[in-house]
């Protein structure tokens, strides 16, 4: 019964359904950027320390370019993607972000699906930023071919 009062609350007398709130828009893009940063923070993380280790380990011994490992890196940190994708949406529920209470009509409308792949790229850029801080950790090859030297 109270969902048919609230598709009926977000039906104008027209017959044609209200459009949302810019509040439940911004919700919208809120709820659906969550579990974009968390997809975007694992990614970045996996592929940059895949494909360093790929670029220090075999890279070197096989004589691939740094590109090369890099996208070895972007196919492993992908096939972990897959994988973790379940958790990462589990845990973005948990946070406790509600999706607001829109009607079938108002999902589809325009405006709710700019909010929502609006958030989520926010959410997965956001989230590729985080998922850098390896970077701070990590020796670039001129520090490692100085470290070489020292050592020799």
């Amino acid at each position: 019964m109270e969902e048919l009062e609230m598709h009926l609350g977000a039906t104008a007398t027209n017959g044609k359904a209200v459009a949302p709130t810019p509040e439940q828009l911004q919700m919208v893009a809120f709820h659906n950027a969550l579990p974009f940063v968390g997809f975007g923070f694992l990614d970045n993380l996996i592929m940059i320390v895949a494909g360093d280790y790929i670029d220090t380990t075999i890279g070197f011994t096989l004589g691939i370019s740094t590109m090369a490992a890099a996208g070895l890196g972007n196919a492993i940190s992908d096939a972990a993607g897959i994988g973790s994708a379940w958790y990462v949406e589990k845990l973005a529920t948990k946070v406790g972000v509600q999706a607001p209470k829109l009607t079938p009509a108002q999902m589809e409308m325009a405006a709710t699906r700019w909010s929502s792949n609006i958030g989520r790229a926010v959410g997965v850029f956001l989230g590729c930023l985080l998922g850098m801080f390896p970077l701070l950790f990590l020796s670039s090859k001129e520090e490692m071919k100085l470290k070489e030297g020292k050592s020799s």
